[in-house]
């Protein structure tokens, strides 16, 4: 038990609680929640992807915590081999055995045996915990594919010279869950077909305008006639098509949070609010528009129009 208790310490799996009061379900949540369960219980990985921003890893995180299992977190990495995923020899165990029971005589005996310790993929496949592999596209194609086995046989091939068996066979409990965002990313790599193919995608795009109002006012505490005019000015130069890095609920969250701790109010005249859009809705705008002495080119001009329009 000792041994087992190391591997799955080192491997540091995580229980996530499945009632989350600060967990915003809509109607659209919760018709990807149920898919998603849908699939795992069928048998098959799900995996979650679009552009920052769409919630993707909360939502991991959420129906993980549904299937009441301990939950092992990996966040892709470019760095990323197969015994980062899966487990390597690390240090050594050395034994020595002296024997002078004949005073006349010594001998001595020593044994060195190299130490191997189970990595996440391991100990989630040996304990049926579940995987959570968040932006995996991120990790290179060749570091995945110790997972084919895994998604398609249900056996996760180890490598030779380790005391057991060099083939781990699935717990019936395990089950993956990934995240990705789209391949013109920087950063990622395009994800094996093989890979792919093992999995259900649901592609997820922007909230509709009632859940990133319920985000919003759970995430900041603001009022719902604050967040839905916070919610229509980020939508609105969302929907310009100015910009650089699309303008996304984390957008709506930062500029509640920001006034309700400040007193501001979003309204037309409401100089820190004005302000706070300004700031945080310019870094969001278009490189080409860049062209006034201010630095933010036009994008100023069509944040405040957005404010006369939504906060009058």
């Amino acid at each position: 038990m000792g041994d087992d208790f190391a591997a799955v310490a080192e491997a540091a799996p995580i229980m996530v609680e499945r009632e989350q009061p600060g967990f915003v379900q809509t109607p659209y949540i919760t018709d990807v929640i149920k898919r998603a369960l849908m699939y795992i219980r069928a048998g098959f990985p799900v995996h979650f992807r679009g552009p920052a921003g769409t919630g993707k890893t909360t939502l991991a995180l959420y129906v993980a915590a549904q299937l009441g299992r301990p939950t092992i977190l990996i966040h892709g990495d470019e760095e990323f081999g197969t015994s980062d995923l899966v487990g390597g020899e690390y240090g050594y165990r050395m034994k020595k055995t002296v024997d002078n029971f004949i005073h006349s005589v010594l001998k001595a005996e020593e044994d060195v045996k190299r130490i191997w310790v189970d990595n996440r993929v391991t100990v989630a496949c040996r304990y049926g915990f579940t995987l959570l592999y968040d932006e995996f596209t991120r990790s290179r194609p060749e570091a995945n594919n110790v997972l084919l086995s895994v998604l398609g046989e249900g056996i996760l091939d180890l490598p030779a010279g380790r005391d057991e068996d060099n083939h781990l066979r699935v717990h019936p409990d395990f089950s993956a869950i990934f995240t990705s965002n789209p391949e013109e990313y920087a950063g990622i790599h395009k994800a094996q077909d093989a890979l792919r193919d093992r999995m259900i995608t649901i592609n997820l795009g922007h909230y509709d305008r009632e859940t990133e109002i319920a985000i919003t006012r759970a995430k900041s505490g603001v009022s719902q006639q604050d967040a839905e005019r916070i919610v229509n000015i980020v939508r609105g130069l969302r929907e310009t098509g100015d910009y650089e890095f699309t303008p996304t609920v984390r957008t709506c969250i930062a500029i509640a949070k920001v006034l309700n701790i400040s007193g501001g109010r979003p309204e037309v005249g409401d100089e820190t609010f004005t302000h706070v859009c300004l700031d945080v809705l310019g870094s969001e705008a278009d490189v080409s528009s860049l062209t006034k002495g201010d630095g933010k080119g036009n994008s100023n001009e069509i944040v405040l129009k957005l404010i006369a329009k939504h906060c009058r």
